[in-house]
């Protein structure tokens, strides 16, 4: 028995695996990560925007440095956004708004006689006013940073707004959870599965 024992740990340790190489290609087009990469860099501006100390070491308070209204158009829409977000995702677990394939929000009936246990307070409170004008301050802010994006890149101009209100429709669409309503890009609306 020991003799087998040690015969097949001889053969196991002889053996060697083969090194596997994977190569990960994106599916994403050179366009689309030169439009995430800004959006990601705006996002990311907004977080040093928001950790940046108006004093310097010596206890002066320093003025912040001069950004363009677009600047500041682009930030303010990041804060729109982030303030929203609970209420949107709120809204698309309750199917009252959708992701089109133009990158904004689509609202649809607000239905509050099927609102899951979780989010019937929540919808109970909702009036028709008050969720359009979210879902306007919302789609403003996205189309203000959809033209930012635009702004900083130097390949790109107003004309090419079509393709990039496409590009974000397909992000918002990719990051969508399950459940949640989705326009492809052929026009027609799906539950995301």
């Amino acid at each position: 028995m020991k003799v087998l024992l040690l015969i097949m740990l001889m053969f196991v340790s002889g053996c060697t695996l083969a090194q596997v190489k994977v190569e990960v290609v994106s599916e994403r087009t050179a366009l689309e990560n030169q439009v995430l990469g800004t959006y990601n860099s705006l996002d990311s501006e907004m977080l040093l925007l928001a950790s940046v100390r108006s004093v310097d070491s010596e206890g002066s308070i320093q003025k912040p440095p001069r950004q363009s209204q677009e600047h500041k158009d682009a930030m303010t829409a990041i804060q729109v956004q982030s303030f929203h977000a609970d209420d949107v995702q709120a809204f698309k677990q309750l199917r009252w708004v959708g992701e089109n394939n133009e990158g904004l929000l689509t609202a649809f009936q607000m239905s509050k006689e099927n609102a899951p246990e979780n989010l019937k307070d929540f919808a109970a409170r909702y009036t028709s006013e008050e969720f359009n004008a979210v879902i306007s301050q919302v789609n403003q802010s996205r189309e203000i940073i959809m033209l930012r994006v635009i702004e900083m890149n130097e390949n790109l101009k107003e004309s090419d707004m079509p393709e990039i209100r496409r590009i974000f429709g397909k992000l918002n669409a990719e990051n969508a959870l399950n459940g949640e309503k989705i326009q492809s890009e052929n026009g027609t609306w799906t539950i995301k599965e």
